[in-house]
């Protein structure tokens, strides 16, 4: 199956190529084009903390680890607050006492929870005001909620029985409970919070790549311990690689099925901007957010609750599983997809009077 995928995107990098050198006549060049492009901004967001990993893994373990093995839980689950590509999964690997419930942490939790406290939350209420912000945060609580259901397919397919998914999965779902809570009744506080941790991460990840590029220059580490930036960048540019063929691909997907599409926004009652929205966030979740001040109200709570596990599977998330676990392919496509739909059918269902 991953080879599959993986043939699939390398036929998109194919036809992106040959319409680029054709002077762009389809829209898939300049999609290709994108894939490269966006190096330099994933470079600036994952790179710093590849470097600062080992690092950072090294801390958690000290005077996280003795506490997570007194209750049972494997220190890796830690990281899973954190987005795959933010340090999410070399870190629930670097901390995981058992490599499958670190791929589960640094691949299904983080790609899912993990990006939606650390990116959709701070940048998508941070976008928003009045109505749209509202809209959008009780559609995040639809797919938090139904966020269960990814965690459990993405656990099995990882390997793991569903009493381990339970038992690791209790941070994930605690953190998910507060996340309900807080954008529920404090809704300003909480983004606030999600806010700080983005910044903090962000500093993070300048502080790695600081240090990372003058040992690299300079041969001489201010920092000992550091994970080379030569090989941070390697997976930088795997995932580069893999989304010059994702996007030409997605954009052929979202021409074939939009037909389809808007007979389904036709039925529930949503706008083509909220259809569109749907199969953008599954590419990348920053054009989508932008699109919600343009939906139809029921369009954003279906959009948001389809986000928290959608976002970025066609593009950030699946480079990044190609270019460090291809085997981890299938797992993250499965917990993305199937807790994306649940997130949409629950909002959809809870919004039926708006139809």
């Amino acid at each position: 199956m991953e080879k599959a995928i993986m043939w699939i995107m390398a036929c998109g990098a194919l036809l992106g190529g040959l319409d680029r050198l054709s002077g762009n006549r389809l829209g898939l060049g300049k999609k290709f084009e994108q894939g490269f492009e966006l190096m330099g901004s994933t470079a600036l967001s994952m790179a710093g903390i590849l470097c600062l990993a080992p690092m950072l893994a090294k801390i958690l373990r000290r005077f996280a680890a003795p506490v997570c093995a007194r209750i049972g839980l494997d220190p890796a689950m830690l990281a899973g607050v954190l987005a795959i590509d933010m340090g999410g999964y070399p870190l629930s690997m670097e901390l995981a006492a058992d490599a499958a419930v670190g791929r589960f942490s640094g691949v299904i939790v983080a790609a899912t929870l993990g990006c939606t406290v650390s990116f959709t939350i701070p940048i998508g209420v941070g976008m928003l005001r009045d109505g749209a912000r509202t809209d959008f945060s009780r559609g995040v609580l639809f797919g938090v909620a139904t966020l269960p259901v990814a965690l459990a397919v993405g656990g099995r397919l990882c390997g793991l029985g569903f009493g381990t998914i339970l038992l690791q999965s209790l941070p994930a779902l605690l953190l998910s409970a507060l996340v309900l809570l807080g954008l529920r009744f404090r809704t300003d506080g909480t983004i606030r919070a999600f806010s700080v941790l983005a910044a903090c991460i962000r500093a993070l990840a300048t502080i790695g790549l600081t240090l990372g590029a003058f040992e690299y220059m300079t041969g001489r580490a201010l920092l000992p311990g550091l994970s080379p930036l030569a090989d941070a960048m390697g997976v930088v540019a795997s995932i580069a690689i893999v989304m010059l063929g994702s996007l030409p691909m997605a954009e052929l997907l979202q021409r074939l099925l939009r037909r389809p599409l808007r007979r389904f926004g036709a039925r529930t009652g949503m706008n083509e901007t909220s259809i569109a929205a749907l199969l953008v966030g599954a590419v990348s979740v920053l054009p989508a957010i932008a699109m919600v001040r343009d939906m139809d109200s029921r369009g954003r709570v279906v959009n948001a609750a389809a986000m928290v596990c959608s976002a970025s599977a066609f593009a950030a998330h699946l480079g990044f599983v190609a270019g460090v676990d291809a085997s981890m392919i299938l797992p993250l496509f499965a917990a993305k997809f199937t807790g994306s739909l649940t997130g949409a059918l629950v909002a959809l269902w809870a919004t039926r009077r708006r139809a």
